[in-house]
């Protein structure tokens, strides 16, 4: 190949490039323009500081049987234990701190959200931009897979796989990644098509790079704004489904505490004036997720093409 043709191509290469660090930067600039997403991306880091130091800050460890007194059970926010402990959100009816148990159920639901959502957009990349640069039968094949995957509802896809793998927040995650991955694979196989008929995948291929750094080196990055963004709205709607398969009693088990089973043992109370047992967790609940999404909305304008 004459040299004159492959330095042309590199400078291709490398001024596609920076343009794409430029591009990231403005869009970088775009979102804190937002008051909702910086609101939401500051409450955001607040509720992950305080799940992360949650052994730290809450004044018992709530699942811990030693530090339980049945005495304090049902208490009112605002009480005091009879030991002179405050309970500055009540007390639930086995006397466990609904204060304690936020923070410890904030770690649990947060680990579940970002872990299923990391492993399932791993696979479901993967998956897409395999089938997007490979083609043929393999792709038809792959993507016959993603649409049976698709055509069953994610809580229904979970319970059956809860049903099979049992309780417990390893198999929530482990479910939550089988009934997700997909997502991530039609969405990232629509972006990588459009891709690679572009300029600099010709380029590269032209300079006979191998097949897996086109793929991971100047393919996958220019795919990774929808999977930034479906990444955040997912996190948000696996710890809405974790919590609400805990609430059914298929989640966490009663000694991996989350929202869904601090909101699971308080809602037989609910009409006898007990609303702190259920009500709080549930507070701490939305405002999570409510959070997420402001981050993710903002994200998806930010990201979008059609914007750029």
């Amino acid at each position: 190949m004459d040299p004159q043709l492959v330095d042309h191509i590199e400078n291709a290469v490398s001024e596609t490039e920076t343009l794409t660090s430029e591009r990231g930067r403005n869009q970088l600039r775009e979102f804190f323009r937002s008051p909702g997403a910086v609101l939401g991306l500051l409450t955001l880091f607040v509720i992950i500081i305080v799940a992360v130091l949650a052994p730290h800050i809450a004044p018992q460890n709530p699942y811990d049987l030693s530090q339980l007194d049945i005495l304090d059970s049902r208490l009112p926010p605002g009480s005091e234990s009879f030991a002179g402990v405050p309970y500055v959100l009540g007390t639930d009816a086995q006397g466990r701190d609904i204060f304690s148990g936020i923070l410890y159920g904030l770690r649990a639901s947060l680990m579940v959200g970002v872990l299923s959502a990391f492993a399932a957009a791993i696979i479901g990349t993967s998956a897409g931009l395999t089938a997007a640069y490979i083609g043929g039968r393999v792709e038809s094949l792959m993507m016959r897979i993603v649409d049976l995957q698709l055509s069953f509802p994610t809580i229904l896809m979970a319970l059956m796989m809860l049903a099979v793998l049992g309780k417990g927040l390893v198999n929530v995650i482990l479910a939550l990644i089988i009934a997700e991955w997909a997502v991530y694979a039609r969405t990232v196989r629509a972006t990588a098509l459009v891709e690679r008929e572009k300029e600099y995948i010709e380029a590269a291929r032209c300079l006979r790079l191998p097949g897996w750094r086109i793929l991971f080196r100047h393919l996958l990055p220019n795919c990774l704004a929808p999977v930034i963004v479906i990444s955040t709205m997912q996190v948000a709607r696996a710890i809405s489904l974790e919590a609400t398969l805990s609430f059914l009693g298929l989640g966490a088990s009663v000694t991996e505490p989350s929202l869904g089973m601090l909101i699971s043992n308080g809602y037989q109370y609910l009409l006898s004036g007990l609303y702190w047992i259920s009500f709080y967790p549930g507070i701490a609940l939305l405002v999570t997720i409510v959070a997420i999404n402001l981050v993710g909305d903002r994200l998806r304008d930010v990201l979008n093409p059609r914007n750029v």
